[in-house]
Order: C-alpha cells, then sequence, then structure tokens
C-alpha cells in the first residue's frame, strides 16, 4: 500500500538529484530544449511590416535570399521583454559587423506592439527587416516558446543553431561567431 509512492517519491528525489548534480558539472542546461527544427529549411511564411518601423516586413523568402550570401540571425524580439533588452547590443554588435539580422516582433493577439517602435528608436534597430508576427503562427512554426529566441540560418536556408533565451556576451563568443565563420 505504501510501496508504490515511496517508489514515485524516491524516483523523483534521484530525477531532481541527478539535475543538480549535472547543473553543478555544467552537463544539464534548463533552456536546453531541443528544437526539431534544427537541420531543416525555414519554415514557409510572409509577415506584414511593423508598423512605424520604416523596415519592410519579412518573408521565409527573404532570409533564404540573404543566406545564400551569408549565414543570417533571425530573432524573435518583443518590446515588454527584459531578456531582449539583455541581449539586443549583441544583436546591434553582430549588425555592426556586416551580419545580417532579422526581426520577427512577437505579439500575439495585438494589432501593433505600440512601444516596439519606441523601443528600437531608444536602443538601436538591428534588423534589416521587421516582420509583426500578429497571430504566433509563424512562431510556433519556428518552435519559439518564448522571446527572445534567435536562429541562425545557412547558405541552403537550413536552420543551424537555436537560442532560447538572451545572447551572451559567452554564448556570442563560444557558440555565435565560431558557427558565423565556419557557415560563411
Amino acid at each position: 500500500m505504501f510501496a508504490l509512492p515511496a517508489l514515485a517519491t524516491l524516483g523523483a528525489a534521484g530525477g531532481f538529484y541527478a539535475m543538480l548534480s549535472g547543473m553543478r558539472s555544467g552537463s544539464f542546461d534548463p533552456r536546453g530544449v531541443p528544437s526539431a527544427l534544427i537541420g531543416r529549411s525555414v519554415p514557409g511564411f510572409d509577415l506584414a511590416a511593423l508598423p512605424g518601423s520604416n523596415k519592410p516586413g519579412l518573408a521565409s523568402r527573404d532570409i533564404i535570399a540573404a543566406a545564400a550570401q551569408r549565414p543570417v540571425l533571425v530573432n524573435f524580439f518583443a518590446s515588454w521583454c527584459v531578456p531582449c533588452l539583455v541581449e539586443h547590443p549583441h544583436l546591434m554588435r553582430l549588425a555592426a559587423e556586416g551580419v545580417p539580422v532579422f526581426g520577427i516582433n512577437y505579439h500575439s493577439g495585438s494589432q501593433t506592439d505600440p512601444g516596439a517602435v519606441a523601443w528600437l528608436r531608444r536602443h538601436g534597430d538591428p534588423f534589416l527587416r521587421i516582420g509583426i508576427d500578429l497571430t504566433g503562427r509563424v512562431a510556433v512554426d519556428f518552435g519559439v516558446y518564448g522571446v527572445p529566441e534567435t536562429y541562425i540560418i545557412d547558405r541552403q536556408g537550413v536552420v543551424r543553431w537555436r537560442m532560447a533565451g538572451p545572447i551572451t556576451p559567452e554564448i556570442l563568443d563560444e557558440q555565435v561567431r565560431p558557427l558565423l565563420r565556419r557557415l560563411a
């Protein structure tokens, strides 16, 4: 009678211990949810421009055309997203280095994100094009589960890397730049 609850508790404790041990050794990444899109082509989409941004909208064909020249970044962001602000200087730096960066404003269920244009004016605009994902459908097709989320697309239009969460200086230097060089 008590065996089943005791076994369940023991199993949960063992799993929790394994997770903590992995976090201590650096082998467990709580953000490490794999993306089904890695190794696959960019999903097809066509998004309207972010109103007031003076930038064109974004479609998958734009990403594929730019990626044929050199690898590109696709970044899902929102003005209300604090981690987006943390990574924003790194996107600005990449854009200044000539890396094509495309933005998708994630604001599901709203006609526009009224703060997005002001946010970009205040912090800088690294994006060549900005689409607005009004329904969240493009985010679903990419497998986004929160913002910010960034993808690297290779010359064949294939997704090669995904970052769920903000790009930090360490991630920029240890993952993003080396991969961009390797894919160039």
